[in-house]
């Protein structure tokens, strides 16, 4: 049975937990024959963060925070293997790298500096994650994934060269006992120009594996026990979902549901993999099971929530209708700029949309738009997706808030309210 695990950055937040997964895949039998890794816990953000610095052109907050990123690798490096270990000065190898690559890239278009820097995070990790698997008796052999997943060079949203990636992934050569470890959230393109696949896109990098594989199942190792109705931490009630089709969890995903990435879902639902979420913390404990088949988790109210949405309102400046022309040309722009409509409300005279408020991505698009049409902008606001409510549980959840906007059909309802208005924590009603 050929197995794929992806494993999160919180399963490898630092040397213990590491150890524990060591010690996972040591137990497990048969072994996965196929492994992704994410960056080690917050590394991501602080890459992010590095890059902030680094347009910024802040020298000394560029020299600090990358000193930290350094810092915490070695810390586990040595944690793992002892001072001046092999392992070690690989990192500091490709840290390097990823100082250079900053300063090279610093005055690129904000996307493409992204790719070349952010995604360093996970050749951290699987350097890692590889040598002590290896130490322990798990024989491990490290992937790049910029040779594997084949992208175009849409940047920090590449769409994948299927051809090429099934090709470049059937051509691995595998022992029996051999797990072939890589990195998830990134690829390149065919010139070998590394592209990531979206935040959080690790789960999307297990999915393409496992489909191109042609697996009999991925697990995704979480520290949660599985999927649930609602975000646990949101949600002080939210109940956990044994079973759910590739259908309804792909709606849940892309309104915003987090333990899943959204584009995670399609390659699996192609090949009917199913797909297992399991916690790392707790391995015996029930997963959550997404398959072909229905299951509870279809007919069962969800609610999703998405922070820092933004409310563009969009009006024709000659007073015309907001026709099929109109629209397109306003999402056009958005899909030009790599923004995504969480949700949408047309009228006669306006076309309502409520996006993550991104203004790296956002200023452009709406620079280009108003040249021609009036844009009115709310700021600080939550949506909240609901799928399978009726009425009684909308205004259970509302709880006298001001609606600012709703959308609703016959099976998602999404209402959007002032972010001062909304608790931390929510509560379904029972």
């Amino acid at each position: 049975m050929l197995r794929v695990y992806k494993f999160g950055g919180a399963s490898i937040q630092d040397a213990n937990a590491i150890r524990h997964m060591g010690e996972l895949l040591a137990e497990k039998a048969p072994r996965p024959s196929a492994m992704v890794a994410s960056a080690m816990g917050k590394t991501t953000n602080a890459l992010e963060a590095l890059l902030q610095a680094a347009r910024q052109d802040d020298e000394t907050l560029y020299r600090r925070r990358l000193a930290a990123i350094c810092d915490d690798h070695l810390a586990v490096a040595e944690a793992l293997f002892g001072p001046e270990s092999a392992v070690a000065d690989e990192l500091k190898q490709r840290l390097a790298e990823l100082d250079n690559a900053h300063h090279a890239h610093r005055d690129t278009p904000f996307p493409f500096h992204y790719d070349q820097t952010v995604g360093i995070g996970e050749l951290l990790s699987t350097t890692l994650v590889a040598a002590w698997l290896n130490e322990i008796g798990v024989a491990t052999r490290w992937c790049d994934a910029r040779e594997l997943i084949i992208t175009d060079d849409r940047h920090q949203a590449a769409n994948i060269d299927w051809v090429a990636t099934r090709e470049r992934i059937a051509s691995l050569a595998q022992a029996n006992d051999e797990v072939l470890l890589t990195q998830g959230f990134i690829g390149a393109t065919a010139d070998g120009v590394m592209t990531t696949l979206g935040r959080e896109g690790s789960d999307f990098s297990a999915a393409i594996l496992a489909e191109a594989l042609d697996a009999d199942e991925l697990t995704i190792w979480k520290d949660v026990p599985g999927l649930f109705n609602a975000d646990p931490r949101r949600f002080t009630n939210a109940r956990q979902i044994a079973r759910l089709s590739f259908a309804e969890a792909l709606e849940q995903t892309w309104h915003g549901a987090k333990v899943i990435h959204p584009r995670t879902l399609a390659p699996l639902q192609r090949r009917g993999i199913p797909l297992t979420v399991r916690s790392f913390l707790e391995p015996e404990a029930a997963p959550s099971i997404i398959g072909p088949e229905l299951g509870e988790g279809d007919t069962l109210p969800a609610c999703m929530l998405r922070d820092d949405q933004l409310l563009l309102e969009v009006s024709p400046r000659d007073g015309s209708f907001v026709d099929e022309a109109l629209m397109a040309e306003v999402l056009t722009r958005f899909a030009e700029a790599g923004l995504h409509a969480n949700l949408i409300d047309v009228e006669a005279l306006r076309l309502r949309l409520a996006v993550n408020h991104q203004p790296e991505r956002l200023s452009p698009a709406l620079e280009a738009l108003e040249e021609h049409f009036s844009v009115a902008r709310q700021e600080d606001l939550v949506l909240l997706t609901v799928r399978h409510a009726d009425d009684a549980l909308l205004d259970a959840l509302e709880g006298g808030r001001t609606r600012v906007a709703e959308q609703r059909n016959a099976t998602t309802a999404q209402r959007l309210y002032r972010a001062a208005e909304c608790p931390d924590s929510w509560r379904l009603p029972e």
